[in-house]
Parts: C-alpha cells; structure tokens; sequence
C-alpha cells in the first residue's frame, strides 16, 4: 500500500507539472510558484501519512462521533460571509489565514469513520431497519443536505457510494440497499429537474454536440485532447489543449492532459495504479478480523478510488461532467493532503492486523 501510494503520489506531481504549463504561459516564475506550493503541499501530506500511520486506529473509533459532528460544523463554516469562498457559482472553501480549504474533505473523512464504528457496533442488528436502514439514511441525509446546500452533488455522491459499500460489507441486505437505490433515483431526478447546472450536465452528457462553446465546450476539448494522445502520446510538456483550449488542465481536466501527452499507454498506467490500490486495500480489509478497521479500510479506499473513477469518466465522456478533482494527480492541497491522512489510517490497519 505505501508503495502504491508513494507512485502514485510520484506519478501524480510529474503530470501535475507538466499540465500547469499550460497556465504559466510566459510568466515561468508563476509556473514555478504553482509547482512549488503543489511540492510543499505534497510533502507536508506525506509526512502527516506517516505520523498518522503510528497512531493506533482504534483511537479514530474512540472520536468518531466527535469527528463526524465536528466535520459537519467545519463544512457549514462555507455560508459563514466572513470564512466562505464563493467559486463558479459554489460555496465549497472556507479562507483561514490567507489558506483556502474545502470543508467537505474533512466531512468524507468523518462520514467513513463514524459509520464504521456504527456497524462495527451493531453488527448482526444491521440487517434489521432500525440498526441498519435507518442509521445510514440517516447519515446520507445529513450529508446531503449540508452538501447539496453548497452545491457539491460530487462529494455527496463519492460519499453515499463509499457508505454503501461499507453497509453490505458490514451485513446490511440487499432489499434494504436495493430500496435505497430506487429511492436515490427518484431523489436524484427531481435533483437534476430542479438544478439548472446538473440538468445541463445531464443534457450534455446525452448530446454533446449541443451548444459547443457553452456548456459541451469542456467534453468536447477533453476528447480532443485524448484522442490527439493516440497510443504512446505527444510527450512530456508537449500537449496543445492546455494551452488556452482545455478548462482546468491542471485540475478537472488533468487526466486528458496525461492522456494528450503520454497516450493510451500513460493513461492505462494510471488507471492501473487505482486499481491497484483498490486491489491492495480490499486486500488489507479481508485481512483484517477486527470490524471496525476492516469497514473504515473498506470506506476510504472506496473514497479514493470511486472520486478518482468518477473524474476519469466524465473526462472520457461516460458519465456526465463532474466538478471532483483526480485524486493524487489534480491542483488541490484539501484533496491531496486528506487523501494522504486517509491511507496513513489504513497503513496503520494493515499493520495492526493479526
């Protein structure tokens, strides 16, 4: 696991350079500042892994609820005037001392653990309504609302898939998760019919060609860009879509960036390395006997792998566009730093195991 980390930390930053090319333009220093706040930011995730990695997992159980209550207070703190960052029509970063933040990092976290400590409490109940439905509708719908309300549909979503996960893990049944997902589709439609941007996705997704400059404008410039990648790419730094054409090529984009200059073999690597780490983390889990650390390793590898899948698949058009950055590789201390203390809880748990 901390090799697969540590490459793809590694792969991550050497793509991130290159895609930020594309927006120093002429002002290196300016590319070099980017680089070196990404650098900074990298190291400072890595070294909170390790520490994180020595801490006794079974202390995360013992504040979780604390944990969860807090990361719903922190992530509420975005509607607060004074703290709040408003972005693209969002409200998703709190300022504090000159540093932004995203909130709903911290709130991902806390949702994994406090719902692993739930079902490792309950255990058997879990498959009954009262022990196992309701407490995870429940912790969907604080979730969501304090999610929704921003908007982030994103996150709520790579949260809800990663909480799943963890009620079949941890004995919850099939009807009750099936009564869910229908539940979540009827919930979802009415979403994309009342919110104009996620309709607008949705209609994009379907027809892409629709309004090429407007809202089709960033599918249409990501297939371009991968598909000008052909099999082996144009190479390091030689992508033409960051330049001016591809939004975010350092952030959402960044994976048709990699795509663009390292082909259809960079690009099979990369996903290799997710699933990879996927593989690694349901592996460490089946290890593990004690429930609580096996459901929060279940939890936090789905997290990183569900957001980064999701990000790949709106870039290459199989789903509609999403707002998420790639995991590892994308512009975003918040995301980089809380991925990092994510796989030093579950390095801890793979080596606490019996």
């Amino acid at each position: 696991m901390l090799a697969t980390v540590l490459l793809l930390a590694g792969v991550g930053f050497f793509i991130f350079l290159s895609a930020s090319l594309g927006l120093a333009g002429n002002d290196f220093s300016g590319f070099l500042k980017v680089g070196l706040k990404q650098f900074i930011v990298l190291i400072v995730g890595l070294i909170i892994m390790i520490i994180v990695s020595n801490i006794p997992y079974s202390t995360w159980r013992q504040y979780s609820l604390p944990l969860f209550i807090t990361s719903i207070f922190v992530t509420l703190l975005v509607f607060i005037p004074q703290l709040g960052i408003s972005a693209g029509g969002a409200k998703r970063w709190i300022a504090v001392g000159g540093l932004s933040f995203q909130t709903s990092e911290l709130l991902k976290i806390g949702a994994v653990i406090y719902y692993s400590a739930w079902l490792s409490k309950m255990k058997k109940k879990v498959g009954t309504i009262q022990y196992g439905l309701l407490p995870l509708v429940t912790i969907i719908s604080i979730t969501g609302i304090v999610l929704l309300l921003q908007p982030d549909t994103d996150t709520f979503l790579v949260i809800v898939m990663a909480l799943l996960a963890m009620f079949i893990v941890g004995g919850g049944k099939w009807k009750h998760l099936f009564i869910i997902g229908l539940v979540g589709i009827v919930l979802l439609s009415a979403l994309v019919a009342y919110k104009p941007y996620l309709r607008s996705r949705v209609l994009t997704f379907i027809d892409p060609t629709q309004d090429m400059l407007g809202s089709s404008y960033q599918i249409n410039q990501s297939l371009i860009a991968i598909g000008s990648g052909g099999i082996t790419g144009r190479g390091f730094g030689q992508s033409l879509q960051k330049f001016t054409f591809l939004p975010e090529p350092n952030g959402d984009s960044i994976f048709s960036v990699a795509a663009e200059e390292f082909g259809f073999i960079g690009s099979s690597i990369i996903l290799s390395l997710f699933l990879l780490l996927a593989m690694v983390g349901l592996k460490i889990a089946n290890n593990t006997p004690e429930s609580f650390g096996r459901l929060t390793v279940i939890g936090l590898v789905i997290l990183i792998v569900s957001q980064s899948f999701i990000n790949i698949s709106a870039m290459v058009g199989l789903i509609p566009l999403s707002g998420i950055p790639l995991v590892f590789i994308s512009q975003g201390g918040s995301s980089l730093l809380f991925s990092l203390l994510s796989m030093g809880i579950v390095l801890n748990i793979a080596k606490s195991k019996k």
